[in-house]
């Protein structure tokens, strides 16, 4: 098996599950459509280079049933972690859509959209590390989505069986994405949380801007830019996004993991501020035409006999100002 094809496997049954087709691969694992008896699945399939080695199938084997006991609304499932012959898998739920492919096939999203998607990829993150798990390659790939449009996070435990392997082998292998890598990452320093904040931050720029924050050809550029370089502002890149959400993204990308959020509850909080802010404004950010009309009435009512028009209309404007703004102002409480 090991000048295997992937498409070589098309059409090959996997334990109970039919191989379909090849949807997506990443360095260590190919992804396939599958049918099973009851429906349909997503495989995961160790490449014929890790799989032949059978301490890293040890290490993902493990790894994975780690990622299958983080049972969360916004984290993928997986269903069965399973050995057939040669190859190893695991399945996991099949998934109509990617923020890959979405912003591949759509551009940059609203500023909405992408506070709906931070919630729930920060929600997810927030359970994880509250289990001691760190993703460690949180990026547009591995942020699918519902038919509802809800957000889950795929591929927990692989990048921590890759670090395992590593520090036991001592085999040259990159831990993660290097265009996601946050910069204790780059530098191979431990991790905790706040570096999957740092790659949800690069997420969120690439989805904000269309581009990611730091581009080169050379890895070991792309790590020095991640330890050294300020990002570009969002802003400058997009004058669509809000001043608050770049701070946002900013504030993610710092260098230090201490001057990022503190937990992924912390940038939760904040998440769901922008969000109540943004309804609020949606809400009563127009005055209802129906005020307007009642305030230019009471306006005209308050007028003496002979006053001029304009005076009149200068207190329908107040009147409606201050009455907006209290409205505003209850919405707030």
């Amino acid at each position: 098996m090991a000048t295997l094809d992937p498409e070589q496997l098309v059409g090959r049954q996997v334990g109970p599950y039919t191989l379909d087709k090849l949807i997506g691969q990443g360095g260590f694992a190919w992804v396939f459509s599958a049918a099973r008896p009851d429906g349909v699945a997503a495989l995961k399939v160790l490449k014929p280079r890790y799989s032949g080695d059978r301490q890293f199938e040890s290490r993902f084997r493990n790894e994975s049933r780690v990622a299958s006991e983080l049972n969360h609304r916004n984290i993928v499932r997986i269903l069965e972690i399973g050995q057939a012959g040669d190859i190893t898998y695991f399945a996991m739920n099949l998934y109509p859509d990617s923020l890959r492919s979405r912003l591949d096939r759509d551009g940059p999203l609203a500023e909405p959209e992408l506070t709906r998607i931070a919630k729930d990829v920060a929600a997810a993150l927030s359970f994880a590390h509250e289990h001691g798990v760190v993703h460690r390659d949180i990026k547009v790939d591995n942020i699918l989505f519902e038919e509802d449009g809800t957000a889950v996070v795929t591929d927990f435990g692989i990048m921590r069986a890759v670090s395992g392997y590593v520090s036991d082998t001592g085999v040259n292998m990159t831990i993660g994405t290097p265009s996601y890598m946050s910069p204790e990452q780059a530098q191979g320093r431990p991790l905790d949380g706040r570096s999957d904040l740092y790659a949800l931050g690069v997420t969120l720029y690439k989805a904000a801007t269309g581009e990611l924050p730091f581009k080169s050809t050379d890895w070991y550029e792309l790590a020095r830019m991640h330890v050294e370089d300020a990002p570009v502002p969002p802003r400058t890149r997009r004058s669509e996004i809000s001043r608050r959400f770049e701070l946002v993204i900013l504030k993610c990308l710092a260098k230090h993991p201490d001057d990022r959020y503190g937990s992924a509850d912390e940038f939760l909080t904040e998440l769901q501020q922008i969000e109540d802010q943004t309804r609020r404004t949606e809400t009563f950010g127009q005055v209802d035409p129906r005020l307007q009309a009642a305030a230019a009435e009471a306006a005209r009512a308050a007028a003496r006999p002979g006053m001029s028009p304009v005076l009149i209309a200068v207190i329908g404007v107040l009147i409606v100002a201050v009455v907006a703004a209290i409205v505003v102002l209850l919405a707030g409480t």
